[in-house]
């Protein structure tokens, strides 16, 4: 019988002791679990003991967290991180006169001679109370009985160097437990590494590992970062602008210097202030890469805390600083894998840069500065004004007026007046940036872009500035410009650390698609909209990708066309379905024998009810009809000619017969004899499409019985009728056609009873077979 839910089964280790293998019910106290486990190892006063996960980070268990004890989890027993509480016998009644015996019951005092004679005292007062008398026997506790978090905190006063080593080395490895880390806080833990720190005595392994103890007890959030003192932060900056320091300790003080600049805006300014970008740009460009993670944690760090503009001074230093290729050529593409934090780290660099583009995504054109006007004018002059020639010149102002107003309109504006299409937000400013780089950077692409859709029809001309704008707020949209960053995100494009520029040179890049995606749509201007949802799928899967340059984006997103879109579509529409899932093919792959036999048996019976044919005279006349069918049993081609306009004839009237046993091939298309000659391949297509004859031996020769079918349905279904009849497979486009559906049909009808049930992608695993099967029984064998 299966054990109740709430009894897990576990193992429990202790040090120089054999485990045990017990069945733990959730139910039960944990203290009496505690006692049965030290009942068997015969340990006195469990009280003094805690149970742990024996993984790595060794968290005492608690009645709060007991509850991820699940089957298969091994513990260990250890000593309490707290003290317990013992409380003082109950008696019946109170009594008037109260007596104080404080005992210690620590191993070592055991032994000592006051013992036997409190017993006494005290069995004989109880045997006998006085009626005035009240005995409290109080349980104290003594130096040597100390527990786990009192003697660690205690050694870190031991004078020897190794003695505080290993406590801090001990206390750093249970810190991560909130129950111990609790304990330590309340015993001032923090305050005496915090003197560690600041002493600075000794800084090689014993300041990284009170370093890291310090980080994981403050990682609780039982103490605010705000509450550490100026002096000590200061203290900790120095150990990140040594040169010459442990290479252990410098992440660690970039990790505490990182949760500070987060956690309090007045000791991040400090930060800010002591720590230079110079400083962190040595620590980047160093081989360690854990020191290199760090640095870049406390680079964003300080870049998130930092005002707008601030930020972007700091960004632009950091670029002069060439940081940009630094990262691409030597963190992103380092031969030591890239780690999960330093992929957050980038993403959020990534963020922060692309985020300095929303104020121009914020702001609309404003109509009456001069400088966006001149911006305006300059796009259109790049476009339809040659360098040098001005064909507006000598025009009068409302002549000029008209003419820049028509330009405007062949650019791609909405309104004859294009501040009107930038009032609006996102992308506001951005789309006019957007613009103006690609007609400065690309202007050969910009002016066949331009001039390529004015030579088109009104309805088919894609828009150039219309496409720019909603093009602007899709990349916005897509590469999430003025979104928060995300706290555990790590989705950062390696391209944009290739180049300067990058959002606009992706969008230089993202335009000149759209066109070519609207050519291949044969877009109107109705399409726009889906065009625009065409590109953001070619544009997001692209990205997905993660290429790492702009090329390599610009020569896979160019691959990704309009029909390779139709056909992904499609796929993930069969996959979310289920039709493609390995268990539903397999089960296609059983069904095809039988749909097949169905199908050959429709066309077996089409041949039987009979066809009318036309024949093709040598002008090509086609006046006379003649009618065949397949004889009901399967054996006989039986044909004649009929009268225009008859009907099927019965099957006597038909005169001449072709018995199957004597068919020796089925010949289609050109190879037919009937067509093999006629004319050129254009003025005969409709022939060869239809054509099809039958080889038979007549007498000692080959004879051919030639047709003409009357439709592509017809063909295909007396071909595949006669390939049946030869035993050869159906390979017409109709017997596809019919085998999809009815496949279709049926492992739809056969998972009805799976409806909203996931499906998994492999079979169970089929167990090994026993070592031997002496159990089988042999039913053959007769008993006595």
């Amino acid at each position: 019988m299966a054990p109740p839910r709430d009894v897990v089964k576990i193992a429990v280790q202790k040090r120089d002791a054999i485990p045990q293998l017990i069945q733990l019910d959730q139910a039960k106290p944990l203290a009496a679990v505690v006692k049965e486990v030290c009942d068997a190892w015969s340990l006195a006063h469990s009280e003094r003991y805690a149970l742990q996960f024996a993984d790595g980070h060794g968290r005492y268990i608690t009645e709060n967290n007991r509850s991820e004890i699940k089957n298969g989890s091994i513990l260990c027993l250890s000593t309490a991180p707290v003290k317990p509480l013992l409380a003082p016998p109950s008696f019946p009644a109170p009594l008037p006169c109260f007596l104080s015996v404080p005992l210690c019951l620590c191993p070592r005092s055991r032994g000592s001679s006051h013992i036997p004679a409190v017993f006494h005292l005290v069995d004989t007062l109880v045997s006998a109370p006085p009626p005035s008398l009240l005995i409290h026997l109080c349980f104290c506790s003594c130096p040597c009985q100390d527990l786990e978090a009192e003697q660690l905190l205690g050694r870190l006063q031991s004078g020897s160097r190794e003695g505080r080593r290993e406590a801090l080395q001990h206390l750093a490895l249970l810190a991560p437990d909130v129950t111990f880390a609790q304990e330590v806080i309340s015993r001032d833990g923090l305050k005496r590494l915090g003197t560690i720190i600041e002493e600075g005595d000794d800084l090689g392994e014993v300041l990284a590992l009170a370093l890291q103890a310090f980080l994981e007890l403050m990682e609780h959030g039982v103490v605010s970062w705000e509450t550490l003192t100026i002096p000590f932060v200061r203290k900790v900056v120095c150990y990140v602008n040594m040169n010459l320091m442990d290479a252990s300790v410098q992440p660690l003080a970039l990790r505490l210097l990182e949760s500070v600049t987060l956690s309090s805006p007045v000791l991040g300014q400090l930060v800010k202030n002591e720590v230079t970008l110079d400083r962190l740009l040595v620590h980047l460009q160093v081989m360690n890469q854990q020191l290199q993670t760090k640095a870049m944690a406390l680079l964003t760090a300080l870049l998130q805390g930092a005002s707008p503009t601030d930020r972007k001074q700091m960004l632009d230093k950091l670029w002069q600083r060439n940081l940009r290729p630094f990262i691409y050529k030597n963190i992103i593409h380092s031969a030591v894998p890239m780690g999960d934090e330093m992929a957050h780290h980038l993403y959020v660099l990534q963020s922060l840069t692309l985020g300095l583009l929303e104020p121009r995504m914020r702001m609309p054109l404003d109509p009456y500065s001069q400088e966006q006007r001149e911006q305006l004018q300059a796009l259109r002059q790049a476009a339809f004004e040659p360098e040098g020639e001005s064909p507006s010149a000598g025009l009068s102002a409302d002549r000029r007026r008209s003419l820049c107003a028509r330009e405007f309109r062949k650019l791609g504006f909405s309104n004859s007046n294009p501040a009107q299409d930038l009032e609006r937000v996102p992308p506001g400013l951005l789309a006019l940036d957007n613009m103006l780089y690609f007609s400065r950077h690309a202007p050969n692409a910009y002016s066949r872009f331009v001039l390529e859709n004015s030579s088109r029809e009104d309805k088919h001309e894609c828009p150039f500035a219309r496409s720019s704008i909603q093009l602007t707020v899709l990349l916005c949209e897509l590469l999430h410009v003025g979104e928060p960053c995300s706290e555990t995100a790590q989705d950062f494009s390696p391209m944009f650390f290739g180049q300067d520029q990058s959002f606009h040179e992706l969008f230089c890049v993202s335009i000149q698609l759209l066109n070519k995606t609207w050519k291949e749509m044969r877009a109107t201007q109705e399409d726009f909209d889906k065009v625009m949802q065409v590109v953001r799928e070619q544009l997001a899967r692209t990205l997905a990708l993660k290429p790492s340059s702009l090329e390599l984006f610009r020569t896979k997103v160019n691959a990704l066309n309009y029909g390779e879109v139709l056909r992904l579509r499609q796929t993930e529409r069969l996959h979310q379905e289920g039709t493609l899932a390995p268990p539903i093919l397999e089960l296609r792959e059983k069904l095809k024998p039988e749909l097949l036999g169905l199908i050959r048996q429709q066309r077996l019976l089409r041949l039987c009810e009979g066809t009318l044919f036309r024949k093709i005279s040598s002008r090509r006349r086609q006046d006379k009809l003649w009618f065949c069918c397949l004889s009901p049993n399967h054996k006989v081609l039986q044909y004649g000619d009929v009268e225009d306009g008859a009907s099927s004839p019965a099957l006597e009237s038909l005169t001449e017969q072709l018995p199957v046993a004597d068919i020796r091939a089925l010949l289609t298309g050109r190879d037919c004899p009937h067509v093999r000659d006629k004319g050129s391949v254009k003025q005969n297509k409709d022939l060869y499409e239809l054509a099809f004859s039958v080889c038979y031996d007549h007498g000692e020769e080959e004879a051919y019985l030639n047709f003409i079918a009357p439709s592509k349905r017809e063909f295909h279904l007396w071909t595949d009728g006669l390939s049946t009849l030869l035993g050869s497979p159906m390979g017409s486009e109709q017997t596809r056609l019919d085998l999809e559906q009815l496949l279709t049909m049926e492992t739809k009808l056969r998972l009805l009873e799976l409806e909203n049930v996931p499906i998994p992608e492999q079979p169970p695993p089929i167990p090994p077979p026993p070592t031997n099967f002496n159990f089988c029984y042999d039913c053959s064998i007769a008993e006595p």
